[in-house]
């Protein structure tokens, strides 16, 4: 095992599923769980539990009556009321229905015609001009934020700024959240609304910008559609961090990845095959509104199931020889960016940005042993794996 200087470091299997996340090696882990029932009760965290790939699957497509958000409380109370909670309340990812249809399409149809070719070739200039006396766990951050918002039309000089917001927004998003931070995060949201408000108001945006293509796609430029521009932001914060963080402990682990790191190709494997091996999103949750049997299991309204992501994408039924890294696998299937109507349409221009900012990572010549042997603990979350390095 890695040096950790984390509690979890001791060789203890994870207490829970929820601190399974931030766990130094929670797969054998969730290989016990998937060899128990296909959804099992945790009577310490009073939710069921989700580990077997197509359960995961199952409970992920059953839309109508499994929602992202509990019935009575679609934004968290913490934040209702604030700028922070607007933002969160007009989320695409955080609503069902009506509301989950009303930005998609025009989202998904704007990420698809991105041109990643040149998104990568942009995205890697924006990371290389992350200042490299930044601590490594803070440009796992800066890097894929900039590029976003250099996608998103602002100018280099915002970068910065945009960047600081972003890091500050995504607080609302978690539970663990102080009171400090959570209005230091509502104070940001409203920062970037206003300056999306700018941007849409400058016509034409800039062409070949993401903005130009979700507004090509939209009818009218509405707070919710920025809401959701905000949204982007924050994704790429918290989800794309983890990728390129875990993406860059493989090559740490793996010597033989840093000869295919060399490569363009190379890059865009490790950072795809550790979007399955170790993902930066290892579960979610979904909360019943009305009755539903999931895996032969009755699930009431009000009841909670975590859905473990992470341990779906080792899961042998899923994916043959589930714990080698192999760079090229015939079929290579992840849940980590969701299933069904949530799966998150951004899962290629990630890749691509955690890819393009690994490059510049390594284009700064780390001593990558020298790391490995420093060590890393993960930052304290209940969903996302996210690396701090020593």
């Amino acid at each position: 095992m890695d040096h950790d200087n984390s509690p979890t470091s001791s060789g203890m299997p994870p207490v829970d599923p929820v601190a399974a996340v931030t766990h130094a090696d929670p797969y054998p882990y969730y290989a016990s769980l998937r060899d128990g029932p296909p959804l099992a009760w945790n009577e310490t965290l009073r939710l069921w539990v989700a580990s077997r790939a197509e359960v995961v699957e199952q409970v992920l497509q059953a839309h109508a009556a499994l929602r992202v958000r509990p019935v009575a409380e679609p934004v968290p109370r913490a934040i209702v009321g604030s700028p922070a909670g607007e933002v969160f309340g007009h989320l695409v990812r955080m609503n069902d229905g009506a509301a989950h249809e009303a930005h998609r399409p025009a989202l998904q149809r704007a990420l698809a015609g991105l041109d990643l070719n040149a998104v990568r070739d942009a995205a890697l200039q924006v990371a290389l001009r992350v200042p490299a006396q930044q601590a490594l766990s803070d440009t796992l951050f800066s890097m894929p934020v900039r590029s976003v918002a250099h996608l998103l039309g602002f100018a280099d000089e915002a970068l910065p700024q945009v960047d600081r917001w972003t890091r500050d927004f995504v607080a609302c998003l978690s539970p663990l959240s102080t009171q400090e931070q959570l209005q230091g995060a509502s104070a940001a949201a409203g920062e970037l609304m206003t300056r999306f408000e700018a941007l849409v108001a400058d016509a034409p945006p800039r062409e070949g910008t993401l903005l130009a293509g979700v507004l090509a796609e939209s009818a009218a430029p509405s707070r919710s559609l920025l809401a959701n521009l905000v949204g982007l932001l924050s994704q790429t914060c918290d989800a794309t961090a983890g990728l390129l963080g875990n993406s860059l402990i493989a090559v740490m682990r793996e010597p033989p990845l840093r000869t295919a790191a060399r490569t363009r190709d190379g890059l865009q494997a490790i950072v795809e095959e550790t979007a399955r091996h170790d993902p930066s999103v290892h579960s979610t949750r979904r909360f019943v509104a009305q009755p539903i049997t999931v895996a032969g299991t009755a699930l009431a309204a009000g009841d909670a199931v975590l859905v473990l992501l992470a341990s779906a994408n080792r899961d042998p039924w899923f994916n043959p020889d589930p714990d080698r890294f192999t760079l090229v696998r015939a079929r290579r299937r992840m849940l980590g960016f969701g299933h069904g109507m949530h799966a998150c349409p951004g899962q290629a221009l990630a890749c691509t940005l955690a890819a393009a900012s690994l490059d510049a990572l390594l284009g700064r010549a780390p001593d990558l042993d020298a790391q490995r042997q420093r060590g890393w603990h993960y930052r304290p979350s209940v969903a996302a794996r996210m690396p701090v390095f020593h």
